[in-house]
């Protein structure tokens, strides 16, 4: 797949040129309107200086500052075992050179996203409320459509967009507001001249300020839906069981909860678009994503086998269309590999009062809360400030001996 791996760094390439040439327009007009006739120049520099920046920090620290915004921490095997055997099983599958460091979000909202720069600097976070509500075989079809997103080198592209993106609109946004403060009065011109034309670059800043920001989203759209379509076929060839993932985007598109860590900078990012309302399960324009349920049509339209060749007939199937998602060097690989049976281990009694004590205890997991087990069959939890050495079981009154390690 090196064709695929060219092509996402071309990608990755265009949307560097697109995003710092938005930038460099707002720049230019901003600072005409903000200072005056030599302001162009000035607002040139600044906004070439902040292009260089931003592409410096979204290259070595941006994956940091996507897991920071979406309240991810890092966790280790002790906190959620399955899902660190789910990720090592799929590292050694997609033969990775090295294990994801795994984040969980303290969300209620299921979703998943990977970030980082390159194979040997990545990371999977999963919501806490994603791993409450899917079985084994579910989170595997999750995890491996990540963990593709990893070797396909995906991530770079979407690291580096959610930091670019995330920029442009802070800028205009700051532009926007500095004009409502001041009745749109934050130019300087000396003459009568001058103001005419002051005026005309006020309202094109204003209008770049608005539509800047649209712009380098539908840049960016225009080149990510293939990705997740991608994504998802190497997701199926990975885990060998389509369903896996299929029977996941549908729990996914039937979320009533607010990912409160999501915004228009780090949508696309998510397995799913996670600033979607329920019901929303249609493409459009403005979306990141392809439709949830076309999705899983496709996924569970692949009979005859789980490689790149039978998602891409599933597609054709599907959509009605002869253009390809799959690069032809995945096309041109005519190994058979059969779907696998679903795992007999799968516990569907999860039910919503499970679900909400599974994602109870999970989160305290993640903060650092103690667990201990009376004889009497009470979990108690303790916070992780709690000093004490003992602690009384309130429906008992049996005294446990406490420690942080419980």
């Amino acid at each position: 797949m090196w064709e695929l791996i060219r092509s996402n760094k071309r990608k990755s390439f265009y949307l560097f040129i697109g995003m710092g040439v938005i930038l460099l327009f707002l720049g230019y007009f901003f600072g005409l309107s903000l200072i005056g006739e030599e302001g162009g120049i000035i607002g040139i520099v600044a906004a070439l200086i902040i292009w260089i920046i931003l592409s410096l920090v979204s290259y070595f620290s941006g994956s940091s500052i996507l897991l920071s915004v979406s309240n991810a921490k890092e966790v280790t095997s002790d906190v959620h075992p399955q899902l660190f055997n789910v990720v090592e099983e799929m590292k050694i599958a997609s033969n990775l050179p090295k294990m994801p460091k795994v984040y969980i979000i303290n969300e209620e909202a299921p979703n998943a996203f990977a970030t980082g720069r390159d194979p040997q600097n990545s990371a999977i976070a999963v919501t806490a409320g994603l791993l409450s509500q899917m079985n084994r075989d579910e989170l595997q079809g999750v995890v491996a459509h990540e963990m593709s997103h990893i070797l396909n080198r995906d991530i770079l592209f979407m690291t580096f967009s959610g930091i670019m993106m995330g920029s442009i609109i802070m800028l205009s946004d700051i532009y926007l507001r500095g004009m409502w403060i001041t009745g749109g009065s934050m130019g300087r011109y000396s003459n009568r001249s001058s103001k005419n034309s002051g005026g005309l670059i006020a309202v094109i800043s204003i209008l770049l300020a608005i539509f800047g920001p649209i712009a380098a989203q539908f840049l960016y759209f225009a080149i990510s839906r293939k990705r997740e379509y991608l994504a998802d076929a190497s997701s199926a060839r990975l885990t060998r069981y389509p369903e896996g993932l299929a029977s996941a985007l549908e729990k996914l598109s039937e979320n009533r909860f607010t990912l409160r860590g999501a915004n228009k900078a780090n949508a696309g990012l998510f397995i799913v678009n996670p600033l979607k309302k329920k019901g929303m399960k249609l493409a459009n324009l403005s979306s990141t994503h392809p439709p949830i349920l076309e999705r899983v049509r496709i996924l569970r339209s692949m009979n005859s086998g789980a490689n790149y060749s039978d998602y891409q007939k599933a597609y054709s199937s599907v959509k009605h269309k002869s253009e390809n998602v799959i690069p032809l060097s995945g096309l041109k690989n005519k190994e058979e590999i059969g779907i696998r049976e679903g795992s007999a281990l799968i516990d569907e009694s999860t039910s919503k009062i499970n679900q909400k004590r599974s994602l109870g205890d999970l989160v305290m997991k993640v903060n650092k809360y103690s667990f201990l087990l009376c004889d009497c069959g009470l979990k108690l939890k303790a916070p992780p400030e709690y000093v004490g050495k003992e602690v009384n079981c309130p429906r008992c009154g049996k005294r446990l001996a406490f420690s942080k390690n419980s």
